[in-house]
Parts: structure tokens; C-alpha cells; sequence
């Protein structure tokens, strides 16, 4: 069996949503430290910052991630359907 094509939006797409739940992943660990550094400053300048930069994160993060994971796949589709036009594309041994 060989891939001679990926369909670019489709490709699109997954890696869109693959990056948006890698951004999740970071936006938690962005929000986790946050409330950490917003808990340890307490009311000194600085701690609610701390807090709402975590929430933000967990917000934002899956946001960007999943639009340039979207673009990411974009590019990567249409560069693998130039290289399998010359190549002949992959080819994958199955059972």
C-alpha cells in the first residue's frame, strides 16, 4: 500500500486538534504554577497577576496551538503531495 496524497484540509484539521490538546496540556501546567506563584506572593504586588497570567494561559494556549497546529498541517500536507509527486509517495507494509 502506498500514500500518494493527503487531503491538505484534512491533515488540516488533525493536527489542529492534536495541537489544541498539547496547548491544554501546557495551559494547565501554565495555570497550576500560576495559582502556585499567586498563592506564595499572597497579597504582595504581583500575586493576582500571577494567577490570572495561569488562567490566561489555560485559555490562549489551546487557542494558538490549535490554529498553528491547523496551519502547521496545512503546510506539511501540501509539501508531502510536491515530494510524493517526484517519490512516489510512502509506502507501508501491512498483514
Amino acid at each position: 500500500m502506498v500514500i500518494k496524497r493527503i487531503d491538505p484540509l484534512s491533515a488540516a484539521k488533525i493536527g489542529g486538534i492534536i495541537a489544541a490538546a498539547i496547548g491544554l496540556l501546557a495551559g494547565v501546567v501554565f495555570f497550576l504554577v500560576g495559582s502556585l506563584f499567586g498563592a506564595a506572593l499572597g497579597q504582595q504586588e504581583g500575586g493576582g497577576l500571577a494567577m490570572f497570567g495561569g488562567a490566561m494561559g489555560m485559555v490562549l494556549l489551546p487557542i494558538l496551538y490549535g490554529i498553528f497546529g491547523f496551519i502547521g498541517g496545512l503546510i506539511q500536507a501540501f509539501i508531502y503531495n510536491l515530494a510524493a509527486g517526484f517519490v512516489g509517495g510512502i509506502r507501508i507494509e501491512t498483514e
